[in-house]
């Protein structure tokens, strides 16, 4: 074992996000990073099987497959046989909850035929915002009775599991007739590695099952199968198919079959260790550990921490953030809150502002491969013009803005809250709009390590990942100023990946735990964000009048 441990050096971690998928060749030595690529995937770019009009995110399981075979097999090519040839692990991570319909062989319903067109036999995407009204009745049955499920994660989200389950039998009897079960993204595509595809044996993630299903040792596993089925008798059905206990992210869930190591050019004793989620993954990229909070900045953000149980014993905040066991690290409690939005804000203005000149392209009579560049080169452009131009402009503190241009996840979720912006006159430009939207997402993060500490929970430290962590000073210092704390900003691309690879490294005995692989994969931080004093005054009287605009348009977002 010892002389094959020195041989198969190199782990693979693929990072499947809301866009794309990523892969990572990494020595497990050293962190070194071999290789690597990505993949869009074909029909989310055609913007397929998705209504934004009713916050309907669905992803075709064929694009998983056809990304994950294009990076995979590039990230090989580019790292040259001598390094592909002594990769010993692979593991994967997903966004969440992105749950499918299964049959009893574990097969997405998407690729059987007479599905394959159909939105409700895909992954429904972690930020698919259909079963709000599912997800209420959920909370009001969890809560009812004794045990309250929801203790350690809160109100039930739309984004979860066992609600767009609900919701989605309900609304297609055909889907409810052929679906055995339900998996997670990060489920199925560990166990189709491994070839254990069938519900009832099948590895089940610890993070999707703590923190999207309500798994926990309290109540000896999933919510009680005669509560679910007060909702509908099919979560019950559900429910009996969750037959392994959940594992951490580290678990070897088995040898890639030959199908896949011949389609993903990967040696065939690879060993395929757990899944988990991207931004749990990310923490662990970052070197997420006891009193470091590892905030991934994305399209959304997802703030992730770690704790002994016997340190959170006692304290309730489950309006604030989850708690599932062995979640992030293997031995603790990882504690995940997040924002439903907070790229996808900015995103929303450049849409917003790029209409008119899409529309007069559209118009111009210009052949479509110049429109198509001229539209390409704007929409890289605008914001950092709006950056630019926002951090030269006075204080504003009149206009202020909410972060929920999709819901709210934390604190008080509510899938159905929307945005707000207060202050509006003929005078507000384009970049002051821009400046408050920033400000708002940030204030956005404020409530939450504000809560959190008052709580009792230790952040001694932040780490920011993600493209804006990278991309965009401005948001950075506004964030530390607006938190007074310095933010670090891990110098890795691809932290999710990174993250996966170090789960792999453990999974496949390189290292005895994810601490000390850490110690050796990591990279070092060196961009750190010093929040300015003189802003404090400042940020202070606006967030106040963020809180005050947050009980205006959703009373439940400060109870009491």
């Amino acid at each position: 074992m010892g002389n094959w441990k020195k041989q198969m050096e190199y782990v693979v971690g693929v990072d499947f996000g809301s866009d794309s998928v990523r892969a990572v060749i990494v020595r497990a030595s050293d962190g070194q990073v071999a290789a690597e690529a990505a993949a869009a995937y074909p029909c989310w770019a055609q913007g397929l099987y998705c209504d934004p009009g009713i916050r309907q995110f669905r992803q075709h399981p064929q694009d998983y497959l056809e990304a994950l075979c294009a990076c995979v097999t590039e990230a090989c090519a580019a790292a040259g046989e001598t390094v592909s040839s002594r990769i010993a692990a692979l593991s994967i991570d997903t966004t969440g909850s992105t749950p499918c319909p299964v049959d009893r062989a574990g097969t997405p319903l998407a690729l059987l035929p007479g599905f394959e067109e159909n939105p409700n036999a895909m992954f429904h995407l972690w930020k698919d915002h259909t079963a709000g009204t599912e997800a209420a009745e959920i909370t009001a049955c969890f809560s009812a009775g004794t045990p309250d499920y929801t203790v350690y994660q809160g109100p039930y989200s739309s984004e979860w599991y066992w609600a767009k389950i609900l919701h989605t039998v309900r609304k297609d009897p055909a889907v409810r007739a052929v679906a055995y079960t339900w998996v997670e993204h990060c489920d199925w595509m560990a166990n189709l590695l491994a070839g254990r595809t069938r519900p009832e044996l099948a590895y089940r993630c610890a993070c999707a099952a703590g923190h999207k299903a309500y798994w926990h040792s309290a109540w000896g596993g999933l919510p009680a199968k005669e509560r679910l089925a007060q909702l509908d008798p099919y979560l019950a059905q559900v429910h009996d198919t969750f037959i392994q206990p959940p594992e951490p992210c580290t678990a070897v869930v088995g040898t890639i079959t030959q199908e896949w190591a011949q389609r993903l050019h990967l040696p065939a004793q690879t060993l395929i260790c757990g899944g988990s989620f991207d931004a749990h993954a990310g923490a662990v990229g970052a070197g997420v550990c006891a009193g470091t909070m590892v905030v991934n900045i994305g399209t959304s953000a997802v703030n992730m921490m770690v704790e002994r149980a016997d340190a959170l014993r006692g304290t309730g905040f489950a309006e604030l953030a989850g708690q599932a066991e062995n979640s992030i690290l293997p031995g603790y409690v990882g504690i995940e809150t997040s924002q439903s939005a907070f790229g996808d804000t900015y995103a929303w203005l450049k849409r917003l502002l790029l209409w008119p000149f899409e529309a007069l392209l559209a118009g111009s009579g210009l052949p479509q491969e110049q429109q198509n560049a001229l539209a390409q080169q704007a929409g890289q452009q605008l914001l950092p013009l709006l950056e630019q131009a926002a951090k030269a402009l006075p204080p504003q503190p009149e206009l202020v803005a909410l972060d929920w241009f999709n819901g709210r996840r934390y604190p008080y979720n509510n899938d159905q809250a929307s945005s707000a912006v207060c202050g509006l006159d003929l005078g507000v430009s384009a970049p002051a709009l821009y400046r408050a939207l920033v400000e708002a997402t940030a204030y956005g993060q404020r409530r939450i390590v504000t809560g959190l500490t008052e709580h009792g929970i230790r952040i001694d430290r932040i780490v920011a990942v993600g493209g804006i962590a990278q991309k965009s000073p401005f948001v950075m210092q506004t964030l530390s100023d607006v938190l007074q704390r310095p933010i670090t900003v891990s110098p890795v691309s691809q932290t999710c990946a990174l993250g996966a690879a170090i789960y792999a490294s453990v999974g496949a005995g390189l290292y005895a735990n994810v601490e000390q692989a850490q110690a050796a994969i990591c990279r070092p931080c060196r961009t750190i964000y010093q929040p300015d004093p003189a802003a404090a005054a400042y940020h202070a009287q606006k967030y106040q009048r963020y809180c005050e605009l947050c009980r205006k348009i959703d009373a439940s977002s400060f109870p009491g």
